[in-house]
């Protein structure tokens, strides 16, 4: 009886775990809709709740890192499970460091002026979607150890890549014919780069999941700069 009280404890911590994984990305996902969409509609006071919504993030964080050290400590888990909770600490790295990048972007938001700009906002909006099926997808093939799904989410960080760069030739061709832009163009940029980094990110913890399903590491694997 005792003994599986205490598996039945061990599954609901497991369980618990992979819980706030999923509502912290789910948190980071919404920070990252709202960020860019406070950029695109110049609104300043989305922006500014969105930087008060990192304070979730961060609490989530160590939430996961305490269940995974307490799981470590009394648990001792072995093979699969220990992989999934050393993993697990990982990957909640990786989302607060994606919740400090849509951060990055309201800062931007809030600096930019309000009056429409001739920027390429409709490709930062894809770069947008993207980055976050990328991080849905990671998360659910961890959850559900799909590794298809998480092959996927590295293939699909090459597109990111590729929008990125084209973000930053439009927008230095802008700056180049209109100094004055150089400036807001520099954010703009920034923001740019921010979510072409989320993508590294999202690509981190779908490696993360090859490796603790197949015991592959594909870091680093026939990767190259797109914008070359």
């Amino acid at each position: 009886m005792t003994r599986g009280h205490t598996d039945r404890e061990y599954e609901e911590q497991l369980q618990s775990l992979r819980e706030r994984l999923l509502k912290m990305a789910g948190v980071v996902e919404q920070m990252i809709v709202n960020a860019v969409r406070s950029t695109l509609d110049a609104n300043k006071e989305l922006a500014r709740e969105t930087i008060e919504r990192d304070t979730a993030v961060n609490r989530l964080e160590v939430e996961s890192d305490e269940l995974c050290l307490l799981i470590l400590a009394k648990r001792q888990p072995l093979a699969s499970d220990l992989r999934f909770v050393t993993l697990s600490l990982k990957m909640v790295t990786d989302l607060e460091r994606i919740g400090d990048l849509a951060v990055n972007i309201c800062e931007r938001a809030i600096d930019l002026p309000d009056a429409p700009q001739p920027w390429p906002w409709d490709k930062i909006e894809r770069m947008s979607r993207a980055v976050r099926m990328m991080i849905r997808d990671a998360i659910e093939a961890f959850v559900d150890r799909d590794v298809d799904k998480a092959e996927k989410v590295h293939a699909q960080d090459d597109q990111v890549d590729k929008l990125y760069w084209a973000v930053f030739r439009e927008v230095l061709e802008v700056m180049r014919k209109q100094p004055e832009s150089v400036q807001d163009g520099i954010h703009v940029q920034s923001i740019a780069k921010f979510l072409e980094r989320m993508g590294d990110h999202a690509t981190n913890l779908a490696e993360q999941v090859v490796f603790m399903i197949k015991g592959k590491d594909i870091r680093h694997m026939g990767r190259k700069d797109p914008g070359q």
